[in-house]
C-alpha cells in the first residue's frame, strides 16, 4: 500500500485516537488465517482463507468509515465481499463463499426463497456502496479453492453435501471473526486476550481413565463381563475412522467402554475431542458426572456440559474467570470432551444463526457418540442420518451408535432390510452382541393383556416395590390418586419442575435402598436412563424400544434372577388413557413383533424386526416429514434453503409455554435478580430448572384466572411467566392447570 493510500479501519474505539483503532487490513488478515486453520480440519484451508479475507470487504468504503467516526447511516458491509467472490471464483465455490460472507452477521439466508432475511439472490443485486481499490493492494486472494481430492461424493445427495460444506465453512468464518474482534476489544480493555480452550490433551485423560478402570475388580460376576466388553471394545480403537455401533445391554458398562474407545480411537487417529450426544438432559448430567469422576484430576476442566439446564455458576464454583471461560468454551466447543443433548447437537448441524454454527468446525476430527441412538425422532430420521453419515464421510469424524436397542439404520444390498440413504460399512464394537444379551439378561418380559384401572391398581398393590409407566399425565395422576393412601406411593410427571422431580427421585432411591414399600406411578420420563432398580415394572403398551428402556429400571443392579424380575406389558381398557396418535403406531408395531417374538421380546432379532417394521410402515416420506432432503436437492446451488432448514429441523415441536414455579429460595432469588438484569440469559438458564411446560389452552386458562403473571413485563414482555397462585402446585402432583375452581377441565388437553 503506497504512503498516500488512506488507512481503512475495521473497528473503532470511542474516545480514542485512530492510532488505537484496528486497521481493516489487520482484521481481514487475522480472520483469514484463523478461518483457514479451522477449515484445514476438513481440507478446505484455501476456502477458509478466502472467506476471511473477503468477509468485511465492504468496510473499504467511505460510508462505513464515516460510520466508525460516528455517522448514524446504516451500511451494508457484507455483500461486497460476496460479489467479489462471485467475480473471482468459478461456479460452485463462489456461491458457497457468497452464502458465508453475506450471512456472517445475520446468519445464513436462503438462496432464492424469501425468509426473515433477504435471500442471497436479492443481496447480490442490492445497491451497495462502492469499495476503494485499496483492497487489491492490501489483500492477495488464494487460487480457486476446491474440495479436497479425498472428498467422497454421494450423487443422490450432492447439494445436501454442498449445503453442509457451506455451513462448516461458515462456522470457521464466524468463529474466527468473533474471536479476532473479541481479542481486539479485550486487549484494549485489559491488555490481555481472553483465555479460551487450552484444556488437557487426550493422552493425560487416558492415563487418568486407565487408573480409574483398574480400580474395578473384574474377576467375577457382572464386572467380569464388563471387563471383557471393555477390553474388546478398546482393541478395536485402531480401526480406521468411520461409523460404528456399540450394542451392549443395560448393565454392560457401555458408558465407560464407549468413553475409553473414543479416547483411544481419537489418540490413534489424531482426532481432537469426544462429543457425547444424549437424548435427555437428566442423563447428560448423570454421564457428565461419571466422566468427571473417571478422569480424575482433569475431570472438572476437561468435561464441558452444554444444554439448557446446565448451571455454569455452580460448575465454576462462583469464580468469575472460570465462569467466563466456561461460557466462552461453550460458544465453540473448545474442550476435549463435550457432553450435550440430541437437540443441541442435531439442530446445530442444520442451523443458520451464527451463534449456533460457531461450534460446527470443532465437530470435524471428533469422535461422536450417540447414546440411546434409537431415540432419534422418526419425522427427521433421514436428514439426521444423512448429516451424521456426512460427518464420517468427509470430516474425519467417527460416529458411534451406542444403545442396547440398535435401530436398523444401515443401507445394505438386502432391499427388505435396508434403510435407504443410511449408514454404510458400520463396524460393531461389542464382542458378539447376541451372547452378551443372553449373559446380561436380567428380566422376563410378558404381555398380561388388557387392564382396567381397578385391575391396574391391584397390580400396583400386589407387590411392595413396583414401577408403573403409563403414556399420559392424566392417567398417571388418576392412577397415583387411586393408591395415594397406600404405603410408599410416589408420582413422577412433567407437570413437576426439574428440581422437584430430582427431589422425588432421590426419595424413591432412598426408599428402595431401605427395602421399604415403594410404588411409583410415572410417565415415560423415568425411562430416560434414570438410575432406579425395581423387582417389577408395569408398562403400558408402547414402542419396543420404550419397553426396553422401562426394562432397564427392573433388576438394574442384577441382584435377582431374570425369572424373579418381571416386566409386564398391558393394554389400557379405558379409551381415555389410550396413547396419543403419534404413539399408537409404535404400539402397533410392538404388537406385531410380539406375535413372532413373544417368547423373548427384547432379543436382538426382535428389536431389529421392530425397527425394520416401524420404518417400513412409515415409508421414506414420513421419515423426512418436511421433505428437507428433497427441498435441498431441488433448490440446487442457487437455492440452498439454509433459513428454511433451521426453521423446519426441530426435534421438539414445542407449542407449549413455560410457567416458572417459585419452589425454593434459589428460584425466588433468580426471580428477584431479573429486576436488575439487562441480558437475562444466565438467569433464564437457572430458571429452566423451575419451569413446567403447559399446553397453550391450559396456559391461557391460567392467565385468564390470574394464576400466572409476567415478571418484569416492561423489560421482558411475557418471556418469564410466574405462578402466582401457588395453591395450584401440589407436592405430589405438580402443577394443575385444569383445576375446576377456575376453568373447565374438559376443555383442556394434557
Amino acid at each position: 500500500m503506497s504512503p498516500k493510500t488512506p488507512l481503512f479501519y475495521a473497528h473503532s474505539l470511542p474516545g480514542k485516537d485512530k492510532q488505537a483503532w484496528q486497521t481493516l487490513d489487520d482484521h481481514l488478515q487475522c480472520v483469514a488465517e484463523m478461518a483457514a486453520t479451522r477449515a484445514e480440519r476438513f481440507g478446505m484451508m484455501d476456502a477458509g482463507y478466502a472467506a476471511g479475507l473477503l468477509h468485511d470487504l465492504g468496510k473499504y468504503s467511505a460510508p462505513f468509515q464515516r460510520r466508525l467516526e460516528g455517522s448514524p447511516e446504516r451500511v451494508d458491509h457484507s455483500t461486497a465481499g460476496a460479489i467479489v467472490a462471485k467475480q473471482q471464483y468459478g461456479k460452485g465455490m463462489a456461491e458457497l463463499l457468497a452464502y458465508c460472507i453475506t450471512g456472517h452477521h445475520a446468519g445464513l439466508a436462503n438462496g432464492r426463497d424469501p425468509g426473515e432475511r433477504s435471500p442471497l439472490s436479492e443481496r447480490l443485486k442490492a445497491d451497495i456502496p462502492a469499495i476503494d481499490h485499496a483492497w487489491k493492494e492490501a489483500l492477495t486472494l488464494p487460487k480457486a479453492p476446491n474440495p479436497p481430492s479425498t472428498f467422497t461424493q454421494r450423487p443422490e445427495r450432492a447439494f445436501f453435501q454442498l449445503t453442509f460444506l457451506t455451513r462448516m465453512l461458515f462456522s470457521c468464518l464466524v468463529d474466527a471473526d468473533y474471536i479476532d474482534t473479541e481479542t481486539f476489544y479485550t486487549k484494549h480493555e485489559t491488555g490481555l486476550a481472553q483465555h479460551r480452550g487450552g484444556g488437557p490433551s487426550l493422552k493425560p485423560l487416558r492415563k487418568e481413565l486407565n487408573a480409574h478402570l483398574e480400580s474395578f475388580n473384574t474377576d467375577k460376576g457382572i464386572n467380569q463381563i464388563r471387563g471383557h466388553i471393555l477390553r474388546e471394545v478398546r482393541n478395536k480403537a485402531v480401526m480406521k475412522p468411520g461409523c460404528f455401533s456399540l450394542t451392549v445391554p443395560t448393565g454392560g458398562g457401555k458408558t465407560l467402554a464407549s468413553l475409553a474407545f473414543a479416547i483411544d480411537h481419537a489418540i490413534t487417529h489424531g482426532m481432537d475431542r469426544i462429543i457425547y450426544v444424549i437424548p435427555f438432559t437428566s442423563i447428560v448430567e448423570q454421564n457428565a458426572a461419571v466422566f468427571r469422576k473417571a478422569l480424575g484430576k482433569y475431570g472438572a476442566e476437561a468435561v464441558l456440559e452444554h444444554h439448557s439446564t446446565f448451571d455454569a455458576e455452580k460448575a465454576s464454583k462462583g469464580d468469575k474467570d472460570s465462569l467466563d471461560k466456561l461460557k466462552r468454551d461453550s460458544e465453540n466447543w473448545d474442550a476435549p470432551i463435550i457432553v450435550t443433548t440430541s437437540v443441541q447437537f442435531l439442530e446445530s448441524l442444520f442451523a443458520a444463526k451464527t451463534s449456533r454454527c460457531r461450534k460446527l468446525h470443532n465437530i470435524a476430527r471428533s469422535v461422536v457418540i450417540l447414546d440411546e441412538a434409537q431415540t432419534m425422532p422418526l419425522p427427521l430420521l433421514r436428514p439426521s442420518v444423512a448429516v451424521l453419515d456426512e460427518l464420517a464421510l468427509n470430516y474425519h469424524a467417527s460416529i458411534v451408535l451406542c444403545t442396547a436397542t440398535q435401530p436398523a439404520l444401515i443401507e445394505t444390498d438386502d432391499a427388505e432390510h435396508s434403510f435407504a440413504g443410511g449408514f454404510k460399512d458400520v463396524e460393531e464394537l461389542a464382542p458378539n452382541p447376541i451372547n452378551l444379551y443372553q449373559a446380561l439378561k436380567r428380566v422376563t418380559v410378558k404381555h398380561i393383556s388388557c387392564l382396567d384401572d381397578d385391575q391396574l391398581s391391584n397390580e400396583l398393590l400386589d407387590v411392595e416395590q413396583v414401577l408403573c409407566i403409563v403414556n399420559n399425565r392424566r392417567h398417571a395422576r388418576a392412577l397415583y390418586e387411586s393408591i395415594a393412601d397406600q404405603p410408599g406411593a410416589f408420582h413422577l410427571t412433567t407437570a413437576m419442575c426439574a428440581v422437584h422431580r430430582r427431589q422425588v427421585l432421590q426419595h424413591i432411591r432412598e426408599t428402595l435402598k431401605e427395602g421399604k414399600p415403594c410404588r411409583v406411578v410415572s410417565t415415560s420420563l423415568i425411562e430416560a436412563g434414570v438410575d432406579v432398580d425395581f423387582p417389577r415394572v408395569l408398562r403400558a403398551e408402547a414402542g419396543l424400544d420404550s419397553i426396553a428402556q422401562a426394562a432397564g429400571r427392573c433388576n438394574r443392579e442384577g441382584k435377582r434372577t431374570a425369572e424373579e424380575s418381571e416386566v409386564r406389558i398391558f393394554a389400557t381398557a379405558n379409551e381415555e388413557w389410550a396413547p396419543p396418535p403419534e404413539l399408537k403406531q409404535f404400539a402397533q408395531a410392538t404388537r406385531e413383533v410380539l406375535r413372532q417374538h413373544g417368547h423373548d421380546p427384547l432379543s436382538l432379532e426382535a428389536i431389529e424386526a421392530y425397527f425394520t417394521l416401524l420404518y417400513w410402515q412409515q415409508g421414506p416420506d414420513q421419515l423426512d416429514k418436511h421433505q428437507l432432503l428433497s427441498l435441498i436437492e431441488n433448490g440446487r446451488l442457487e437455492g440452498l434453503p439454509f433459513e428454511t432448514l433451521e426453521k423446519k429441523f426441530r426435534l421438539i415441536d414445542n407449542n407449549q409455554r413455560s410457567v416458572i414455579i417459585p419452589r425454593d429460595d434459589d428460584a425466588r432469588k433468580a426471580i428477584k435478580d431479573l429486576a436488575f438484569a439487562i441480558s437475562p440469559g444466565r438467569i433464564a438458564r437457572k430458571l429452566q430448572l423451575y419451569t413446567v411446560q403447559v399446553p397453550q389452552n391450559g396456559f391461557r386458562a391460567l392467565e385468564k384466572a390470574g394464576a400466572i403473571a409476567p415478571i418484569e413485563p416492561d423489560k421482558f414482555n411475557d418471556q418469564f411467566m410466574l405462578l402466582i397462585n401457588e395453591d395450584l402446585y401440589d407436592d405430589a402432583l405438580g402443577l394443575n392447570w385444569s383445576d375446576p375452581t377456575f376453568m373447565r377441565a374438559e376443555s383442556l388437553q394434557w
